[in-house]
């Protein structure tokens, strides 16, 4: 009566893009979907559809890993996919280096890990796996745990690079959000394809299902079941058993499902019950103890079932129910009490068989009547052991164990402690606001002091952190600043340090760094005088930073250099506590351009916090080892570092750091990407509605990314407005360590709108600001700028000079990516020059070298660009020039003198549309691609020449 043992009807078009889908994986195709999404409602013929791709796959050579979600075991971490690998040839996760990483998804067994390196793992494991071309298909992905969820976002986003096609089957109107959200973010980049299984037509349902039947007959059933397949042949039978049509046609699915069990003796009917109960986790072996019966009692009953086709036997002998719509039936019509005491039995069955925790958690959650010490050690253990790898699920359980926990004194220590470990889970799966309310809770209790308990400011702190992320950076300030002051009773010296730290850590990023300047300065002294080691080393980098960040370089490199001193000297094992100190200390020594101090800061805190699992500063040690590889050339290795970055912030659910993440990863996509390639300006703008209406320095930096990607995209215009509404009132909002960058955006878009006096004047801004910070980068970032102006009025000489200037400072800190743009933009100015040929094409090809080494596609392809520019230049400006009509000469010597379009426009009495096709004819033909360079071309012809060659 199942789907799966009757003919597929009515689903041809759903079997040809089928075909497709397959005939494309086997023959890996490119631009093939890495996931096939199919949806529809219950018994509309998902599986069914789902078990013809898996024949069919099969045959062509593929092989076929096939897992499902179960209704009542959504907080089993992973189990889809583990199912799922249940199938694949136990030689392969063996002959995988990585095995041990991705245990938690093979086996559900525990491990310590890093969830979003998990994801990677898995990941490869299916690239490792797919030697011929594979299949998985994940049933039932409605009812998928949190964990497995997240899995698949990481897939859908990052296809393993392979011919693997992942099947997902699930019911529209079920699935949660998150999965929702992945699946149509797939759709629109072309990972995903939709297909939407409707209801069947009549003709279809008469011919293909209903034989024998007469035809008016057929026809009222299929009225009846409104074209859903599982419907229609419930009623089938229930009308071959003798049940009229007239009944039938108004009995509902539930009902005529429920009838097919009314035959049975009470121990059949007593042993669907438990196999409903017990859903995966159904085979002969549990089901005696559970029952109460001996195997060999069982083998009768298990044979009618299975000959009525309400019992189906699986892989590993495993027995489910027909349809997961019967087993949600017969479930939920069970005696509650018998349920329990089914799950109870459970239980300690598998506990006695060494299960994994997470299915005896389950079948411990569901024995609950009341408190029960046992059944509470089981679900806080398996909660620990999921923090790391499945979040969700760790919260789930500690809130099942709360519920159930008696409100009383000798329980309070014990509660509190449940609480904050359930806080920390929340906050670890994206739950902020979840987060947050609960320590608020944890924050009005007594303080229990003593037994190792965690002191108040342990939940102040956290709380503290979970504003931060939900950008709430006022409230932040105010309960630290409220707890630092208490004196009823007063924070302990300790407990000072830790609160010093968390307000200082609010700068930059909402907070003026000299408004919290003597807090940090009083949590120094309180740790010293502690010997504590880890807050001195965290009040050190909270100054480096903040003082960096603020411009003030020479107290920062002090700090810095006192804070390096200080971990050097420590041993990894020793540096647990310290792993968010040395995310700091990297991003202040990048500020302070000291790259190599900064990426060697940046990886040890890296590998510590992967294997002590403190995951949420990940993303900040990501970064900042992208940013450095930004600067010094290395943009596709940044690229993977931010989209490592992104998954964890995606994870942690804090639009405040998904915006910092993005605007990080828009920098190197630009660098990384030719221009007109759309995907920095889609990164940069996703980074900027992430950050919202904030105003603070991570929604600054997505803005003044959004305004460099603009730039690169050739709208000058939509840069500047990005970079000015990202500094505000005069520009206070920009960074101040990093002012001369984003003031060069600001420069070269006025430039490039032909308005030179506000180029002046930014570019004056930004000689000031470098002065100020006397940073090599910075400088050289001012002296681009004001290359410039000198180019706009003629001077190529002096421009040529000032990006040579530019070139030497980048070199002097490494920053090779600034480096090599400042050689190819004084490249053609130099080799115009007539006495300096030699030395253009020597900086051509320097900075061609170091951008092609690097993998900085923009400025590989902007060395295509100029190379006509350098490599002809024995044919001299005027040959180019040459070929321009009498009406572009001249306009090109208004351009040379620095008029924009609508002046031109108005002293030739012409319209500005026809100024600027002239211009772009005059751009073709000369080869150069903005004013800037044909100024430059123009002010290097022989004095006095006309255009003739």
């Amino acid at each position: 009566m199942t789907t799966e043992r009757t003919p597929l009807v009515g689903r041809e078009a759903e079997l040809a893009r089928v075909d497709r889908t397959l005939a494309d994986l086997v023959g890996d195709e490119d631009g093939r979907p890495a996931v096939l999404d199919i949806s529809g409602e219950a018994g509309i013929g998902k599986s069914r559809l789902v078990h013809e791709l898996c024949r069919r796959a099969a045959r062509l050579g593929a092989t076929v890993l096939r897992g499902r979600a179960t209704e009542y075991e959504r907080h089993i971490p992973f189990q889809p996919f583990t199912d799922a690998f249940a199938d694949l040839d136990p030689g392969v996760p063996e002959s995988f280096p990585a095995a041990v990483e991705v245990a938690p998804v093979l086996s559900g067994a525990p491990r310590r890990a890093d969830r979003f390196g998990l994801h990677r793992a898995t990941a490869a494991l299916l690239t490792h796996a797919a030697g011929t071309p594979l299949v998985m298909v994940l049933d039932d992905l409605h009812w998928a745990d949190a964990a497995s969820l997240e899995l698949l976002d990481h897939l859908v986003r990052h296809p393993p690079r392979a011919r693997v096609l992942l099947v997902v089957a699930r019911r529209e109107r079920q699935s949660p959000a998150p999965l929702t959200a992945t699946l149509i973010r797939g759709t629109d980049t072309g990972a995903v394809h939709r297909t939407v299984l409707g209801p069947l037509g009549e003709r279809e349902c008469v011919e293909g299902l209903t034989d024998g039947l007469p035809h008016d007959e057929a026809v009222r059933l299929f009225t009846a079941s409104e074209g859903n397949p599982l419907y229609l042949l419930a009623l089938l039978q229930a009308h071959r058993e003798g049940a009229s049509v007239s009944r039938l046609s108004t009995t509902g699915l539930g009902a005529l499902l429920l009838d097919e069990l009314t035959p049975l003796a009470a121990p059949q009917r007593r042993l669907v019950e438990v196999v409903a109960a017990l859903g995966d986790h159904a085979t002969p072996a549990l089901l005696g103890p559970v029952t109460g019966r001996h195997p060999a009692d069982l083998a009768a009953d298990l044979t009618d079932l299975t000959r009525r086709d309400l019992l189906r036997t699986g892989q590993q002998g495993r027995l489910a129910l027909r349809h997961p719509v019967l087993r949600s039936l017969v479930h939920d019509g069970t005696d509650p009490w018998l349920r329990t005491e089914t799950h109870r039995l459970a239980a300690a069955e598998l506990a006695r068989a060494g299960a994994p925790l997470a299915e005896r958690a389950h079948h411990a959650e569901r024995s609950l009547s009341g408190w029960d010490p046992h059944a509470a050690a089981v679900l806080t253990e398996a909660a620990e052991q999921a923090a790391h790898t499945a979040p969700a699920s760790c919260a789930h359980w500690l809130d099942v164990v709360l519920r159930h926990l008696p409100h009383t004194a000798e329980h309070a220590v014990e509660r509190r402690a449940l609480m904050l470990r359930r806080a920390r889970a929340l906050g670890a799966c994206g739950q902020l606001r979840e987060s947050r309310d609960l320590l608020h809770q944890v924050i009005a209790l007594p303080d229990p002091g003593g037994d190792g308990a965690e002191s108040r400011a342990s939940a102040v702190v956290l709380c503290a952190v979970m504003e931060r992320h939900l950008g709430r950076y006022s409230e932040a300030v105010a309960l630290l600043r409220r707890e630092l002051h208490r004196d009823d009773p007063a924070p302990s010296p300790a407990d000072q340090v830790a609160l010093g730290m968390e307000l200082g850590a609010s700068a930059p990023h909402d907070t003026s760094y000299p408004t919290v300047r003597a807090d940090v300065a009083r949590t120094l002294k309180v740790a010293r005088s502690l010997g504590d080691v880890a807050g001195v080393a965290g009040a050190l980098t909270v100054a480096a930073l903040g003082e960096a960040y603020e411009g003030e370089m020479a107290a920062a490199d002090t700090y810095a250099r006192q804070a390096a001193a200080l971990v050097d000297s420590l041993p990894d094992d020793d540096l647990t506590a310290l792993c968010e100190q040395l995310a700091r200390l990297g991003w202040a020594e990048a500020f302070l351009e000291r790259y190599a101090d900064a990426e060697r800061h940046a990886d040890r805190g890296l590998a510590i916090a992967r294997r002590t699992g403190q995951l949420y500063l990940l993303p900040h040690l990501l970064l900042c080892k992208a940013h450095v590889h930004i600067q010094i050339c290395r943009p596709v290795s940044a690229l993977e570092l931010s989209d490592e970055a992104e998954d964890i912030a995606r994870g942690i659910g804090s639009d405040e750091l998904l915006a910092f993440v993005l605007g990080t990863k828009a920098h190197a996509v630009v660098a990384a990407c030719p221009p007109g390639d759309p995907r920095p300006l889609a990164v940069a703008e996703e980074a900027v509605a992430a950050a919202g209406l904030g105003g603070n320095w991570w929604a600054s930096i997505a803005w003044c990314m959004l305004g460099y990607a603009s730039l690169t995209a050739g709208d000058p215009v939509r840069a500047r407005d990005a970079v000015l509404h990202a500094g505000g009132p005069g520009l206070r909002g920009l960074q101040p360590s990093m002012r001369p960058l984003f003031l060069e955006v600001l420069v070269t878009a006025a430039v490039a709108d032909g308005d030179l006096v506000a180029a002046k004047e930014w570019a004056e801004r930004a000689r000031e600001e470098a002065e100020r910070l006397d940073l090599p980068v910075q400088r050289a970032s001012a002296m681009r700028s004001a290359a410039h102006i000198p180019l706009g009025l003629g001077d190529a000489r002096a421009a040529a000079e000032l990006f040579v200037s530019a070139a030497d400072e980048s070199a002097r800190s490494g920053g090779v990516f600034w480096e090599a743009f400042s050689l190819l933009l004084g490249a053609p100015l130099l080799a115009a020059d007539p006495d300096g040929p030699r030395q253009g094409q020597a900086a051509w090809q320097r900075g061609q070298r170091l951008a092609a080494a690097g993998g900085a596609e923009m400025l590989v392809q902007l060395a295509e660009a100029i190379r006509p520019a350098v490599a002809e230049v024995a044919d001299g400006p005027e040959r180019r020039l040459a070929e321009l009509t009498t009406r572009e000469r001249e306009i090109a010597g208004l351009v040379a003198e620095g008029l924009t379009s609508p002046s031109i426009a108005d002293r030739l009495c012409l319209s500005r549309r026809t100024v600027e096709t002239h211009i772009s004819r005059i751009y073709r033909k000369t080869g150069v691609s903005s004013r800037a360079s044909l100024a430059a071309l123009m002010a290097v012809r022989a004095p006095g020449n006309p255009f003739t060659v």
